[in-house]
């Protein structure tokens, strides 16, 4: 059996686990999170620990299980802690601001770059050269990330654009003549 599923899911005080035949609800504090229930995992909730077993021997069965145990502990964790992601903006100008729902970048563009956010995301930015990026959903936020970083992804001659704050970037040395 796979080495993550073995491990059960204890669900804090305050949060709902809810498993019916097409889905598994979590619901909690930073809001409600569910995800498809895989027919090759049994899942089984005993006072407060959700534990998954392979409903048959096969190799699919073991790797979903795995799967649904990590996809449901993250979701336990985004409605009792939260997710979140930050950016930073490295380059002369280059400068973010957040109102509300909306992200505006200026990086490097004759336009603005107006980002909306989608329901249950949060972004900040406590510095006009930070975005932070805060949800719920694990995937979401990642993925809200990497679009931002998208409109101008760090260029590998002097390490200007929209960078993770935990990335590295590798600077490559300029031609010589």
């Amino acid at each position: 059996m796979s080495r993550v599923g073995k491990v059960p899911v204890i669900v804090p005080a305050g949060v709902d686990v809810v498993i019916s035949a097409g889905h598994i609800g979590v619901k909690g504090a930073g809001g409600s999170l569910q995800v498809a229930q895989n027919a090759l995992v049994n899942v089984a909730n005993d006072a407060g620990t959700l534990s998954f077993q392979p409903a048959n021997d096969s190799r699919e069965a073991n790797a979903m299980t795995g799967t649904l145990r990590q996809l449901v502990n993250n979701m336990v964790v985004g409605v009792t802690k939260g997710f979140e992601k930050k950016l930073s903006l490295v380059g002369v100008g280059y400068k973010a601001q957040a109102t509300g729902t909306k992200l505006n970048l200026s990086v490097g563009y004759s336009h603005p770059v107006n980002v909306d956010m989608p329901a249950g995301i949060a972004v900040a930015t406590p510095t006009p050269t930070e975005i932070l990026i805060k949800g719920a959903d694990r995937q979401r936020v990642g993925q809200i990330a990497a679009e931002i970083r998208a409109f101008r992804p760090p260029e590998p001659y002097k390490g200007k654009g929209i960078r993770y704050s935990d990335e590295k970037i590798t600077i490559k040395e300029t031609k010589k003549k």
